[in-house]
């Protein structure tokens, strides 16, 4: 089986080319470089540069390449960006997968992977985020995630290709240090950027109504992430389909604990200042991982311990 992997190059996108590269498949990358790099692309894997809503190339890698199936991650990913300039977000990642879509239906692609989000959720009020939990996304990012299952549904029922939607929740780490997220804009990264500047980890919000008084997320290895798409790419083989998946670890860490993880995998000192709640933040996001593992067998492996050591290693790389 050959996999089309669209922003194979980004950060989560190396991750499963690898992932499903050492399981025996066949991968081809499709990349526009707008935030991935030419370099993570291994060895001897075909690499087709370009967007996927350039429906020529697209059409012209899927058949190239006899491909199967198509693992899509490509696609603008940041909430404040997407606040302001919804316009690039709806044509990147919804336009996008119209373009894609359309390319797999014309060349007998019947097998897709979609890369979601868990903010399709928006805010929820429970303890435990389900698949069935009520989705009413805040940012047009969210809403582009949450309007491309819904058009890869009904893709479903109309043409035949089947599909699995991965929502996954904060993601971090990285297998190797040369694959490390070069971003800026989530809690780690932004922890390791203070850090370095001699500067103390900030805090937004410290009344909330979690054990410790900071927002609670589900933080999940990249590796993990991989994995998941990896078994969910070979569930659609085996003839699978029509199913949204969490992927997460199903426990929560607040920011206090990931602070302290930071402090002692680093050494440093990481007493925050505490300032005032970001709009929009909810008190505590966790995934229920109960489907996906009886579904597909799959349980994430890595602790958070693991995460930062890692997402450690790579920033010291590219930040010597």
């Amino acid at each position: 089986m050959t996999w089309l992997v669209t922003g194979g190059a980004g950060y989560i996108g190396a991750h499963v080319v690898r992932s499903l590269l050492a399981d025996g498949a066949e991968v081809v990358v499709l990349d526009d470089l707008s935030t991935g790099a030419a370099s993570r692309v291994p060895p001897r894997t075909p690499f087709v540069q370009g967007s996927v809503l350039d429906r020529r190339l697209v059409a012209g890698a899927l058949t190239e390449h006899r491909v199967d199936g198509v693992v899509h991650i490509a696609a603008k990913k940041q909430v404040g960006e997407s606040m302001a300039d919804p316009l690039l977000y709806y044509r990147e990642n919804v336009e996008g997968l119209v373009a894609l879509l359309d390319s797999c239906r014309d060349a007998g692609v019947d097998k897709v992977v979609f890369s979601s989000s868990a903010a399709t959720y928006g805010l929820p009020d429970v303890d435990l985020v389900d698949e069935e939990t009520r989705t009413a996304p805040l940012s047009p990012y969210g809403e582009s995630k949450l309007v491309g299952e819904w058009l890869l549904r009904h893709c479903e029922r109309a043409y035949g290709i089947r599909v699995l939607n991965l929502r996954y929740f904060n993601v971090a780490g990285a297998a190797t240090p040369e694959l490390g997220d070069v971003g800026v804009f989530n809690l780690i990264p932004m922890v390791f950027e203070r850090l370095q500047a001699g500067r103390r980890p900030r805090v937004f919000g410290g009344d909330y109504p979690t054990p410790d008084g900071t927002c609670v997320r589900d933080y999940v290895h990249v590796a993990d992430i991989a994995d998941a798409h990896r078994v969910a790419a070979r569930a659609l083989e085996s003839g699978a389909t029509g199913a949204t998946y969490n992927i997460g670890r199903g426990e929560g860490s607040s920011v206090l604990d990931v602070l302290r993880v930071i402090g002692e995998v680093t050494g440093r000192d990481t007493t925050p200042d505490v300032v005032d709640r970001r709009p929009g933040d909810p008190a505590r996001i966790v995934a229920d991982v109960r489907r996906i593992r009886e579904g597909l067998g799959f349980t994430a492996r890595h602790d958070l311990t693991a995460m930062v050591d890692s997402a450690w290693a790579g920033w010291q790389l590219r930040h010597p």
